[in-house]
């Protein structure tokens, strides 16, 4: 099933740039060797911007629904939007509709939701009581939260469960905004938010150096806690992330797909100039020092000039309305300390 595999690959696996200030001796000058140091990519505005005005959703709708069903949504006065990366919502907020939202998953985390209601107690699995006890009056999701069994429970309730294509990449961004924009009845404020993220996607990709040979970049998947460490490669979502602000993608450039166990001889195979990981993920394995500790680290370009970027975990690979900004965060924090 799609939803486990991802879920696998999530788990098992799994403006501006400030110093890391938190991780201590990680801040201390980086070696001589032209390296940069360690960054933190932040955006600007933590927050969504909505659009405004907001839009008034005209139901009721029929879509056609990812998991291959026709759903019709009569009213959206409550709405639910989770997956495992936390874009629907950040998507449903960005629209306008967020005094519509009635609850949250684990990664929708912005300010303007981060006190609504968690429907997923457990990891990423949804809890059908949770949201139950929240009538709402639809609920939008992908095939990255479940499991099918609650979701079942809450079609059985008569709650129209739309499901939204999962796939995380820049490019289906626009698909993502429309389906999620047809479904609440306002497919003309998608279009609006489809050309406000194009342009800032476009406005960020231009922020990269015209000149130079491009910057090799390694995202590192860690979980210190539970012993995952993996590399990403083709189709992983961080290869979309990294190409846009004009570098390449270390791990996709060694012939790499998707997410695989990090390797001493893979990594320096790979040999990156900058490693990219999670703010979250940094943290579990205490910092730079402790990530210098994995397999091959200390022996690649970025290890040896610790030349190490972490982002928030909820805006790196979200693919959510915020994309162009998060796209101009990691430029900002990749190229900014050397120019």
């Amino acid at each position: 099933m799609k939803r486990a595999a991802l879920l696998i690959a999530a788990l098992t696996l799994t403006a501006g740039c400030t110093s890391v200030s938190e991780i201590g001796p990680e801040t201390e000058p980086a070696a001589a060797g032209g390296a940069c140091g360690v960054t933190t990519a932040k955006l600007a505005d933590e927050d969504v911007t909505p659009l405004s005005p907001a839009p008034a959703p005209r139901l009721p709708v029929t879509v056609d629904s990812a998991d291959k069903r026709k759903v019709t949504v009569t009213s959206a006065e409550r709405i639910l939007a989770v997956n495992l990366y936390g874009s629907l919502a950040e998507i449903v907020f960005s629209l306008g509709l967020g005094d519509r939202v009635i609850g949250r998953d684990t990664s929708t985390t912005f300010p303007a939701a981060a006190k609504l209601p968690l429907v997923t107690p457990q990891g990423h699995d949804l809890s059908a009581e949770a949201v139950l006890d929240l009538n709402p009056t639809v609920l939008l999701a992908d095939d990255t939260i479940g499991p099918a069994t609650v979701l079942d429970q809450i079609r059985d309730a008569g709650i129209p469960v739309v499901i939204v294509d999962d796939e995380q990449s820049l490019e289906t961004i626009p698909e993502h905004i429309r389906a999620v924009a047809g479904a609440l009845g306002v497919p003309a404020a998608g279009e609006q938010l489809v050309t406000r993220v194009r342009s800032e996607i476009e406005a960020a990709e231009k922020t990269a150096p015209a000149q130079g040979e491009p910057l090799r970049i390694a995202f590192l998947y860690v979980r210190g806690t539970a012993g995952v460490f993996l590399i990403g490669g083709d189709g992983a979502g961080s290869d979309s992330m990294i190409e846009a602000i004009g570098a390449v993608d270390a791990g996709t450039a060694a012939g790499l797909k998707k997410f695989r166990p990090l390797t001493s001889e893979g990594l320096i195979n790979a040999a990156p100039d900058v490693i990219l990981v999670m703010t979250e993920g940094l943290n579990s394995v205490d910092g730079v020092d402790g990530l210098l500790e994995l397999p091959g680290v200390a022996q690649t370009p970025a290890g040896i000039n610790r030349r190490i970027v972490d982002m928030d975990d909820g805006i790196l690979l979200n693919f959510g309305a915020r994309t162009g900004k998060a796209v101009e965060a990691l430029a900002t924090a990749v190229y900014g300390p050397c120019r």
